[in-house]
């Protein structure tokens, strides 16, 4: 925030939030990203691992002028917080000091709700490698059931797959110039919520 005053802005136009510490370096996701929408003009703050008890974190910044982006961080939370034989971890290479414990168990999730709950109509855009290997049903080894889609229980409003620099510029200017992301449907590396099927996509049989 006080950077925010700093320079000037009453608002932000992107805020992003992650389970990482921030480190303004291009092995870090969010900081990628956040540079990328800052050099398209975009005014991006970063809310780095933040507490999920309540929302009041997610709200340090302001209400954001276009959207929340999400990420879990660089690794799966899950994998980040258990070992293989689901023992707690006590460390966490993503966190100053090496300290464990920084973020939820399947963060994405969380942090979307807190966010929704911060400002209910704000958009949230999930990514990240936690999104991006659940963003269609899943085996979840830590639960040892299928999990539907992160969309639907994160109740986020689109999902952004794999390097997601074009897709996420894209929604973002689109955003921007007024479109609410209910019509953002054609856009590649994305995954939406719908009823019925786009035009002319059709189901093919898995068992074949």
């Amino acid at each position: 925030r006080k950077e925010m005053d700093a320079l000037g802005w009453d608002s932000c136009d992107v805020i992003l939030v992650t389970g990482d510490a921030y480190v303004d370096h291009p092995s870090f996701g969010m900081a990628v990203i956040g540079r990328m929408l800052e050099s398209q003009g975009f005014r991006v703050g970063i809310i780095a691992q933040p507490d999920w008890s309540s929302k009041n974190d997610f709200m340090r910044l302001g209400k954001p002028n276009l959207f929340f982006g999400v990420t879990a961080g660089n690794m799966d939370s899950m994998i980040n917080r258990y070992t293989s034989d689901k023992k707690l971890r006590h460390d966490d290479a993503y966190t100053p000091g090496d300290v464990g414990g920084k973020r939820p168990d399947r963060a994405t999730l969380v942090y979307t709700q807190r966010c929704k709950e911060a400002f209910k109509e704000v958009p949230v855009v999930i990514g990240g490698i936690e999104a991006s290997l659940r963003r269609i049903a899943h085996y979840d080894y830590w639960s040892e059931t299928i999990r539907r889609s992160i969309l639907l229980d994160a109740k986020a409003d689109i999902l952004i797959y794999g390097n997601a620099e074009r897709p996420l510029v894209e929604v973002a200017h689109r955003i921007a110039g007024g479109e609410t992301i209910d019509t953002m449907q054609n856009i590649r590396g994305t995954a939406v919520i719908r009823k019925e099927p786009l035009p002319d996509w059709r189901g093919v049989d898995s068992s074949k």
